[in-house]
């Protein structure tokens, strides 16, 4: 039978910094602790599971299985075989999460046979929220040993406040942390090694200090600095804007009030939309599904022609590999 647009089981994860927004905003199954809902996931341990149509109760290692390159792209499944390559989550943080850093492909691959993780952030909601991205100024790897030693890292990170709509790319190697009062989606690489190099003195429930990854770190980290950290782009009504063009994924943001077709005839590649406001009909040649804030929807790479019919102003992140 033919692929449809596919919807899956969302995973959530209780975190010591999580709230209630993924259950009061998204409409998730979710606690007042709730820190993460992982929408498709391939990493190993927690890989989705469909929810939708005849492949309900099927995970997406089993379709990758099955489908091969009619759902992944015939060229992605290639490179990756049964391994989905990205990693889509909603992110609630009622409190600052620990400052880390991620290491690139080779480095993860050599320490964990891991992909690394980079990743981008889209704002859905910010209560007076602020992220750490970079450092403030220059320094290379002896400075900041030196600064980490004596105490003072805190005073080297680059604080930003956020709005809703403000896109922040994470290369591996980019310090960073999203602060309190933050909702977002994050789409990153299917990898989940993650060095903590500072967690604001917290305990865990034991009144222990949670563990941090300081020497693993500083070979994985960037020392660059940017005098902004943040993606810009222009909205345009009705048209897809290009916000992240990476080796790992390719992102745009669509706000639509009226149908807008889409032709993936020259993308060799799975798209996945992720709605963060609004709600949408996405109608394709056999059927039609809803997405609604706080959903996420893959598009098999076999279907090349759709159009999305939004029901109210709708926004979409768009996302796929070149």
């Amino acid at each position: 039978m033919t692929l449809y647009p596919l919807k899956f089981e969302p995973i959530l994860k209780d975190k010591i910094w999580g709230g209630p927004r993924l259950r009061e905003v998204l409409g998730k199954q979710a606690g007042d602790k709730a820190g993460e809902s992982w929408e498709i996931s391939g990493v190993e341990g927690d890989i989705s599971v469909v929810a939708n149509g005849f492949l309900a109760g099927n995970s997406l290692q089993e379709l990758a299985e099955v489908y091969m390159g009619d759902l992944m792209g015939d060229r992605i499944y290639e490179q990756f075989g049964l391994e989905f390559p990205l990693l889509i989550k909603f992110i609630d943080a009622a409190d600052v999460l620990s400052v880390q850093v991620h290491p690139d492909d080779a480095l993860a691959k050599e320490r964990h046979n891991s992909y690394g993780k980079t990743e981008m952030w889209y704002i859905v909601e910010s209560d007076q929220g602020e992220l750490i991205a970079g450092f403030n100024r220059e320094l290379d790897k002896a400075a900041y040993l030196k600064t980490f030693k004596e105490g003072k890292l805190k005073e080297v990170l680059n604080h930003e406040s956020v709005a809703p709509g403000d896109v922040y790319y994470m290369p591996a190697g980019r310090v960073h942390a999203i602060g309190a009062g933050v909702l977002l989606a994050e789409i990153q690489q299917t990898s989940d090694v993650t060095y903590r190099i500072y967690d604001w003195d917290r305990t865990d429930d034991q009144g222990n200090p949670r563990e941090l990854h300081t020497d693993l770190a500083v070979d994985a980290r960037d020392f660059s600095y940017h005098s902004s950290y943040k993606t810009p782009y222009q909205s345009l009504l009705n048209s897809a804007v290009p916000v992240v063009d990476s080796p790992y994924f390719t992102t745009s943001v669509i706000q639509l009030d009226r149908p807008v077709e889409k032709d993936f005839n020259m993308i060799d590649s799975f798209v996945i939309y992720i709605c963060t406001e609004g709600t949408a009909g996405i109608t394709y040649h056999g059927g039609a599904e809803q997405i609604r804030k706080g959903e996420c929807v893959l598009i098999p790479a076999e279907l090349k022609n759709l159009a999305i019919v939004p029901t109210e102003t709708t926004t979409l992140l768009e996302v796929y590999i070149k």
